[in-house]
């Protein structure tokens, strides 16, 4: 946790170019590219729940688990169809939405469960930003948070950035303490007739994570209207 409380320090900076100036140092001092910090400690700082690590001796996480793998099962052969929608796709990514839907509704009909939209802190149901799908077994109200992901069989070992939490207060989905679960969807890269061949589920209980700190402008910043 001490790892991030530097962030709070901007709030006692003065206000002005001098503030602005201070703030960039202490950014640049810390040296971010280079540093990597507890998933589960992240999550606790900005949204002051806990992520419980997965313990499938546990039966309402077994329960869990167990759907989310039955539904994934069937989610990789459906859509791997020569009728699926996902082949009138032009990119791959567009897929993402198809896996979600149809976890949603498998694993919401599986007997004790409930498998939702995750309600952002201000209420509103969104679709974008982590996490993507929220269960809750019944019996227990034990929570688990899912996010599908579509990766290349063969960029498993890439270095790219493919996973993003971006804690904005208003928009936090994160409201329970809970079990956090990431499904790697594999496909062939077959473009235009993917084919989901198998998947990873992971518990990010255990990972670390890396902040890419950037200053940015859109367009409209750089060619303001005359």
């Amino acid at each position: 946790m001490k790892k991030i409380l530097w962030f709070c320090l901007s709030a006692c900076l003065p206000v002005g170019a001098e503030g602005d100036a201070e703030l960039i140092q202490l950014l640049l001092r810390e040296n971010l590219d280079h540093r990597t910090f507890a998933f589960s400690d992240v999550v606790a700082a900005s949204s002051g729940k806990k992520v419980i690590p997965l313990d499938e001796a546990n039966a309402a996480h077994l329960r869990i688990t167990t759907a989310v793998r039955t539904a994934l099962d069937k989610a990789l052969g459906e859509l791997s169809r020569a009728d699926s929608p996902v082949r009138k796709l032009r990119r791959i990514n567009e897929a993402s939405r198809f896996f979600e839907d149809s976890l949603l509704a498998k694993i919401n009909s599986s007997e004790g469960l409930r498998c939702e939209i995750p309600p952002a802190k201000n209420g509103e149901l969104q679709r974008s930003g982590y996490p993507d799908l929220k269960i809750t077994d019944k019996a227990s109200g034990v929570v688990a948070y899912l996010d599908p992901k579509l990766v290349e069989a063969k960029s498993l070992d890439s270095t790219l950035r493919t996973f993003y939490y971006e804690p904005k207060h208003e928009t936090l989905k994160i409201n329970d303490d809970a079990i956090h679960l990431l499904c790697g969807i594999e496909h062939d890269g077959n473009e235009g007739a993917w084919t989901f061949t198998r998947f990873h589920l992971i518990d990010l209980s255990k990972l670390r994570v890396r902040l890419k700190a950037e200053f940015q402008a859109s367009n409209a910043d750089i060619y303001p209207a005359k």
